[in-house]
């Protein structure tokens, strides 16, 4: 294997492009860390950055085969599926995380859109994902729970 030479290296525009994917994720992670949810200020750009770095890194051997390319985008997508999942908790009368998760997922997608050039695409996800979960929070009901139903956990079954 043939180590690219220094004229090859495209550190900068790799550099641009990571250093864009970190900072367009950092308002969603200020705001998941400020709500005192799971994943927050590191989590969020760690996982653009990383999304991104996984498209930049690939694009050598990709850059003839779309399929490829597709096959690590489809790579991601799963991958954040599962990170996100992680973030998933029941309890016994609410599901908690799925913003999280969902966030988590978006980031990704913001950051594979960064690694593809897609820098539109990568402002708008950064931009709706803040605002949903910035403006629509207020709007979010909590779940009840009925005072018999928790009597009837604490006692155990009848």
């Amino acid at each position: 294997m043939d180590f690219p030479s220094l004229d090859d290296l495209r550190i900068l525009p790799h550099l641009v492009s990571l250093g864009i994917a970190y900072v367009l994720a950092l308002p969603i992670g200020w705001d998941r860390e400020k709500e005192e949810r799971s994943a927050g200020l590191r989590t969020f750009p760690l996982v653009a950055l990383a999304s991104c770095a996984f498209i930049q890194a690939t694009e050598n051997i990709t850059r003839d085969n779309p399929e490829a390319m597709a096959r690590i985008v489809e790579g991601l997508i799963t991958g954040m599926g599962f990170i996100g999942g992680g973030a998933i908790i029941k309890l016994a009368h609410a599901v908690r995380g799925t913003a999280t998760a969902a966030s988590l997922w978006a980031t990704g997608a913001m950051g594979a859109a960064v690694g593809l050039g897609s820098y539109d695409v990568a402002v708008m996800i950064a931009v709706f994902t803040f605002l949903t979960l910035k403006l629509l929070s207020p709007l979010k009901q909590e779940p009840r729970t009925d005072a018999a139903d928790d009597d009837k956990e604490r006692r155990g079954p009848a």
